[in-house]
Formats: C-alpha cells, structure tokens, sequence
C-alpha cells in the first residue's frame, strides 16, 4: 500500500523550480515543490484507493500535497468539519477556489457551506463559497436548484462586485458565467447581469491570466450549444 511518505517523495521528484516560481507568481504560499497539474493526476489512481491517505496529504500543509488531496478524496464521504479545516487551511485561490470548492460542491454539505462561506470577511473563504456555489450550480439539475436565492446572488454580484474583494470580484464573475452557462433557466438573466457589470478587474499580479468578460463568454457558449449542459463532475 502507497504510504504518505512514498507519494511525498514521488511529489519531489515531479516537481521543478520553474514551475514553483510560476505558482508562486500566482499566489502560492511555501511549502511547495511546483508539481504541474497533470502531473499530480498520474497520482491519482493510486492516492483514491487509500483515502486515509488522500486526507494525509491535505493535512502536511504542502501545496502540491493539497491540490492532490483534492483531487482523491472522496467528496461524498466528506464532513462539514473536514470541509471547514480545509478552507481555513486554503492559503491561496488555487486550493480555495479549485480544490476545496470543488469538494465541498460534490459534497453533502454544498449549499450550507457556500452559503455561509460567501458571508465571510475572510477573503479565500468567501472565493470558496461563490466557487462552491458556482460548481454546485455546474453538476445540479435545474429543479433541484434554489431558483429565487441565485436571483438574489445574481443581484448581489450586479449590485457590489466592483468594491469586492480582490479575488472575491475574479469568483463573483465566474459565478455569473456558470449560472449563465449551466442554469438554462436563468441564462438570460446572468446575461443581463453581465452586460450590466462589464469588465471586472483583478489584480493577477506579476502573471499574464485575464479575467474573462462574462457576456461574452456566454454568447460564446450559447453560439456552441452549450447552454444547460451539466458536468458529470467539477473535479478536475
């Protein structure tokens, strides 16, 4: 059976000081090895057959170690307590607004979570609730969806995105673009929240990301039919 040390090792070998510089430049806190991503999912098999193990991983604090965690746990078998030691333990918006998010969205715990975490003053908690609520909103059906609460947070982006929080405005945007891409129902709404709120700017500092523009990325996906098409899974 592969222990933690065993993957932590395999962890080191994967990773290059390019790599680590460039995560760095995005936000990543020490201690990380700079593993790229698709390597980190040649681990995978093997991490999701222990998940002892892959609950490990998130607990040695290691960046790389983390977003591997992520991506083998099983989101089913998660509690709200595990979920909230995470978030608080998410020290960069990969590990929030990926990582976490994307557990806690396949989780039993999906809407409290988001709801609660979106309230908080604490900038990677409230970015892992919008991301968490976009992602739920990516894999649910429509009429399992609470309709009139993501009119509310529609409005609410509208309304304050602008004097948001650096990455709290980057995920407030992306939520209109999953609600206008996934909730065939709302997707003329998003669409006028998107014109209304127009570019958002985030500082992404010393990297060459863009914040896409949300109306046209869902023009775009309405012109590909994409519209309404739900995911199997936000884990990726």
């Amino acid at each position: 059976m592969t222990d933690l040390n065993e993957i932590m090792d395999k962890l080191i070998a994967m990773g290059s000081e390019q790599t680590k510089q460039i995560f760095l430049r995005h936000g990543a806190k020490e201690p990380l090895f700079g593993v790229k991503v698709g390597d980190l999912k040649k681990l995978v098999k093997d991490v999701k057959k222990d998940q002892h193990l892959a609950r490990a991983l998130y607990e040695t604090g290691n960046s790389d170690a983390m977003y591997l965690a992520g991506l083998t746990v099983n989101p089913k078998t998660a509690t709200k307590e595990m979920l909230q030691d995470w978030v608080r333990r998410a020290n960069w918006y990969m590990l929030a607004e990926y990582t976490v998010a994307w557990v806690a969205a396949e989780s039993p715990h999906a809407m409290e979570l988001a709801r609660e975490w979106i309230k908080s003053p604490e900038e990677m908690i409230a970015v892992c609730g919008w991301s968490t609520y976009a992602n739920y909103i990516s894999i649910t059906p429509d009429e399992l969806l609470d309709i009139n609460e993501i009119r509310q947070l529609l409005k609410q982006v509208e309304a304050t995105v602008h004097d948001e929080m650096n990455r709290v405005r980057y995920t407030m945007n992306s939520f209109v673009i999953a609600v206008g891409t996934y909730a065939a129902v709302l997707h003329e709404e998003a669409m006028r929240v998107a014109e209304s709120i127009g570019s958002v700017h985030v500082d992404v500092g010393a990297t060459a990301c863009k914040v896409p523009l949300a109306s046209e990325y869902l023009r775009k996906a309405k012109q590909a039919g994409k519209i309404g098409k739900k995911k199997k899974t936000c884990i990726c």
